[in-house]
């Protein structure tokens, strides 16, 4: 298998994710592209037209040096798993929302609370945190410790305080606290608290997630079947919610008492 079929048999969400960190790291380190013309800024959205590609850029610019190597490393490894693995997400959509959810929380926090103009290590974060989470009670190696699962997110933490300082970990910490706030109102909640699920996949996300083909997949919890997802038509054109239940629709084509 060549390295182009590789990428293309990798997770879409995931591999698009790591593959848009990397070469936008690359450009802006290189001095390809102005590493101003990135960075998220409140002030660049009063100008007309307002720069709002920078909502997307903010979460696509890696560390320095070995920085774009582990960044773009995490995010694919992590994003990868949850995007296949994760008993999280198992409806079409439900992997993109938590990161609608996740980086609009990172965004407002980051606002609101710590300045931070790039957000690549929150986002980088908080998919491990919910990633260790389908982990606990599990050993996971971080470098050359090995610690249990769920500590994982944590060290990163740390290490990010040691060798970055305080503001660099103050602004990661806010994908720590997003994916937890997600977890906490999609899983805890309903579980424990005896409510819903407050970050619903909204119908129309779903449809476009749908595949048309049936696949299956390994997961760490069992084999995961996906049937074929089509749309709610018949040949004939009459809606599956049509007048008739469902039930009746295969009743053949009926005659009429006292007929022939």
């Amino acid at each position: 298998m060549s390295a182009l079929e590789m990428f293309w048999a990798a997770p879409p969400i995931a591999r698009t994710l790591a593959a848009s960190a990397f070469v936008l790291s690359i450009s802006v380190y290189t001095s390809i592209i102005p590493f101003y013309w990135v960075l998220f800024h409140v002030s660049r959205f009063m100008v007309l037209p307002p720069e709002l590609w920078r909502i997307f850029t903010s979460f696509l610019i890696t560390g320095k040096d070995l920085g774009i190597i582990f960044d773009t490393y995490f995010l694919y490894t992590y994003g990868s798993k949850l995007e296949t693995a994760s008993p999280r997400f198992t409806e079409p959509g439900d992997f993109f929302m938590y990161i609608v959810f996740v980086c609009a929380t990172i965004l407002g926090l980051n606002i609101f609370v710590t300045g931070g103009m790039v957000f690549t290590s929150a986002l980088v974060l908080a998919f491990a945190y919910t990633s260790c989470q389908d982990d606990r009670g599990q050993k996971a190696t971080f470098f050359i410790v090995t610690i249990p699962a769920q500590w994982i997110p944590y060290a990163m933490l740390l290490m990010t305080f040691v060798m970055a300082g305080p503001e660099a970990a103050k602004v990661q910490g806010t994908g720590l606290i997003a994916a937890h706030l997600h977890d906490f109102l999609t899983r805890l909640w309903p579980t424990f608290g005896g409510g819903r699920n407050l970050v619903p996949t909204p119908a129309f996300v779903k449809r476009m997630w749908q595949t048309t083909e049936a696949t299956v997949a390994g997961r760490t919890y069992g084999t995961a079947f996906t049937p074929a997802q089509r749309t709610e038509s018949t040949s004939s054109g009459v809606p599956a919610g049509g007048v008739l239940p469902e039930s009746w629709r295969n009743r053949g084509s009926g005659h009429r008492l006292g007929g022939d």
